[in-house]
């Protein structure tokens, strides 16, 4: 290890337990009549609680002891509530079910006690409020829906079904008209979609569904909403970016924007990262070269940039005097902004302490190097102080349609800040670089994803920033996949990590939740015509390969990555002879939640690798 003063647990070093209690998040905001309300999930107390703030008051929680508002349609939630008139209706995680919650104008008055509106084992996520009802998606075991359910009792009606699955319903704002995003196997939400809408007659008796985008070419399609005179505007990548356009009387427009995405890939349901506003402008944010952008832009295509020193927007809204998101900076975790729509002044809500003063937190250093016939991205963190050469850390972001932004990351300081380079990799197939870019990992995962990782650490070693000789490699979930693939094919890196990592492709195909089942077909092709191009992929098969020390992080109520992939990759590394270490959480899911979980995992992890670089963690 590089012989720093930053390279021990000295007090000067931000520790486990301070860096996971920095990862606070605000997961989703609504804008309504009783205010801006707000969900946070704190590792502390792993539940995610609703937050309303009114003018002239300060934040306060709603949501009551006993509760935590979180969804797990398509096993990743999203839109988990939704202001209704004086409630907040929400999803409880514990049975997944809906409630109804008053909330008081009177900021000294406690809210109403939640009344439970759904029954049974169904589920519930991407919730919309309008003329009384609550419309959202439902999963019943493996089959999903549109329905809507009564505010005042909780009478279901049924929507639209038939499609395998369903996002984003909404409402015009007389009611009168519904749209929503389907989709059929084998595709995925980022792959190809379908705009679909239906109309209520006078007795209350919905129309048969029409496509409205979508139908006559491979597409994938995002946000539709209503404006306040019945058009609708949704996200295309037509184009080659998820940008915005405008659908009114059969006539299809392109809105002015930038030619970037304006989206992620829709894991979660309930985004909002682009609103038709009352007066034909448009908020939008969009992702461009690696970092983000929020703007008010004009019907004439005029850009007007907010809150500037920020670099990543979500879950936008609109009141009548602000506007609202949640944003987050290189030196910012996550925060809730309020922004003027007149004079733009940027008022923070709530923001999530990054736990360290500024001078000492990494910057991102935007990367763009070549790979293979093409290039990847990613952001380098420099170590906080070294003497020598020092070792770098190459992260792989799980998905793999997802991505790494060039946001403030208490983890990545923990590792900065003990002498360690970190590159955070957007390698090809990640979101936010067009969709050409996305689809270049179609049938090559396991391949460009590692020759990015490869690559990453051949374009920092002659600029003599990194050892290359002391190059580690760590994933989450499909970021494990890749990490091991490159520690079994590739002789580039000295050690690695897999949390809840993908080991056997073809099982996780068998045994995966609905939502990703045909994604590996996508990845790499069909399970039966392809079965030789999987077995030359699956890095248990070829354990034997590997030959330098891994790391292991596994949650045994996974039911995206089933524990039994780790259990099996470890026994096929200790039998190799391989220094190998496992950690299982018997309390967690995929993707850990609880604090002492995270900060043991952090832990352990830097201890792991201070041992394979000769230097055991004290």
């Amino acid at each position: 290890m590089t012989e720093t003063r930053a390279s021990s647990t000295s007090p000067d070093c931000v520790s486990a337990e301070q860096a996971v209690a920095a990862c606070k998040n605000f997961v989703e905001l609504v804008a309504g009549s009783s205010g801006v309300f707000w969900s946070t999930y704190d590792p502390n107390d792993i539940a995610c609680r609703v937050w309303q703030w009114q003018q002239g008051s300060p934040p306060r929680c709603v949501t009551h002891k006993g509760f935590s508002v979180r969804g797990r349609v398509y096993e990743y939630g999203g839109g988990s509530f939704c202001i209704a008139d004086h409630h907040v209706v929400f999803v409880n995680e514990k049975d997944q079910q809906l409630y109804r919650q008053r909330i008081q104008d009177d900021t000294d008055v406690a809210s109403g006690e939640p009344v439970e509106l759904t029954h049974g084992n169904r589920r519930y996520g991407d919730l919309r409020y309008s003329h009384g009802l609550i419309v959202a998606v439902e999963e019943e075991c493996s089959t999903h829906r549109i329905v809507s359910i009564a505010l005042a009792d909780g009478a279901r009606e049924v929507l639209a079904q038939g499609a395998d699955f369903y996002a984003a319903p909404c409402l015009s704002f007389n009611g009168s008209q519904l749209a929503w995003i389907e989709w059929y196997r084998p595709h995925q939400p980022w792959t190809s979609t379908l705009l679909r809408s239906c109309e209520r007659d006078a007795n209350g008796a919905w129309s048969a569904p029409r496509t409205l985008a979508g139908g006559d070419r491979v597409e994938a399609l995002q946000q539709p909403h209503f404006d306040a005179w019945g058009a609708l505007h949704y996200l295309s990548d037509r184009s080659g970016f998820w940008q915005p356009w405008l659908l009114q009387d059969n006539v299809l427009e392109a809105l002015p924007a930038a030619e970037a995405d304006h989206a992620s890939a829709p894991w979660q349901l309930g985004e909002h990262s682009w609103i038709a506003l009352d007066d034909g402008s448009f908020l939008g944010a969009w992702i461009k070269d690696g970092w983000g952008t929020l703007a008010h832009i004009d019907a004439d295509g005029t850009r007007r940039p907010l809150a500037t020193k920020f670099s990543r927007f979500r879950s936008l809204a609109a009141g009548k005097e602000c506007f609202y998101c949640i944003a987050a900076s290189p030196t910012c975790p996550a925060a809730v902004l309020a922004i003027e729509r007149r004079g733009h002044q940027v008022k923070v809500l709530a923001e999530v302490s990054p736990m360290m003063p500024e001078e000492r937190i990494p910057q991102p250093e935007v990367l763009r190097f070549p790979s293979g016939s093409s290039e990847a991205h990613a952001y380098f963190y420099a170590p906080e102080f070294a003497q020598r050469l020092p070792p770098v850390i190459v992260f792989i972001h799980g998905g793999p349609t997802s991505a790494c932004y060039p946001v403030f990351d208490s983890r990545i300081a923990y590792w900065t800040q003990r002498g360690f380079a970190v590159v955070n990799l957007n390698y090809r197939g990640s979101t936010g670089y067009g969709r050409d870019f996305r689809e270049s990992l179609r049938g090559n995962w396991g391949i460009t994803d590692v020759d990015d990782a490869c690559e990453s650490v051949a374009h920092l070693a002659p600029q003599q920033r990194i050892d290359p000789a002391r190059a580690f490699i760590r994933g989450s979930s499909a970021g494990g996949y890749t990490a091991l693939c490159a520690l079994a094919f590739r002789r580039v890196f000295c050690g690695g990590g897999s949390l809840y990592g993908v080991s056997d492709p073809l099982t996780l195909g068998r045994r995966t939740h609905k939502f990703e089942t045909d994604y590996l077909a996508w990845l790499i092709g069909d399970a039966v015509a392809d079965r030789e191009r999987y077995l030359a992929r699956t890095p248990l098969l070829h354990a034997h390969r590997i030959e330098v020390p891994v790391i292991f992080f596994q949650g045994e109520l996974d039911a995206v990555v089933t524990p039994d992939q780790t259990r099996s990759m470890v026994a096929a590394l200790t039998a190799n002879g391989v220094t190998v270490q496992a950690h299982y959480y018997v309390d967690e899911r995929h993707g850990f939640r609880k604090e002492v979980n995270l900060a043991h995992a952090l832990q352990a992890e830097y201890a792991f690798y201070r041992g394979v670089l000769g230097h055991p963690a004290k």
